[in-house]
């Protein structure tokens, strides 16, 4: 995977037609992600759904980033990660353009997923988190659609990268 980005090279790998497959895997990623949390935004407002004894719809507005880290209530803090997420998304749609098509897919589950969480935060000034997984009175991270995929997409490159040298 090579990340030094040609501006030429950027132009020119755009318009070509087998990206239009991977932007819609993008569009498709995004599209499922908004719809799965205005479900729950319009139907769970102050109730938490249980499922089984495994996991609940528990509706959470995460201010921070990645599972709620780096929550904070200073407006200038939330404003300058939204920045820095938008600058990382904008380099990753770089990134996606020059790649090879085994790479393409990998960028585009994370940049799907990406663009869904960075659009809450700019629409709604939060994430609204809501799948709940626990065991007893263990819970994992409350965590959304979007997230699934970015977790999938970042699992995926750490493979390829380190694990599977022999698909480069």
């Amino acid at each position: 995977m090579n990340f030094s980005i040609n501006l030429d090279q950027l132009k020119k790998n755009i318009s070509k037609k087998e990206n239009i497959f991977f932007f819609a895997i993008i569009g498709l990623i995004f599209s499922f992600d908004r719809i799965s949390k205005l479900k729950i935004i319009n139907n769970l407002s102050e109730r938490v759904y249980f499922i089984n004894d495994y996991i609940n719809f528990d509706l959470i507005w995460n201010i921070g980033i990645g599972f709620g880290f780096l929550s904070s209530n200073s407006s200038i803090f939330y404003n300058s990660i939204t920045f820095l997420i938008g600058i990382v998304i904008v380099y990753l749609m770089g990134v996606f353009i020059v790649s090879k098509n085994s790479d393409k897919l990998i960028y585009s589950i994370i940049i799907g997923g990406a663009i869904g969480n960075f659009y809450d935060r700019l629409i709604y000034k939060a994430v609204p988190d809501f799948i709940d997984l626990h065991y007893n009175n263990f819970h994992w991270f409350t965590f959304n659609v979007a997230d699934i995929f970015i977790s999938i997409g970042i699992i995926l490159f750490i493979i390829k990268t380190y694990f599977a040298k022999d698909l480069k």
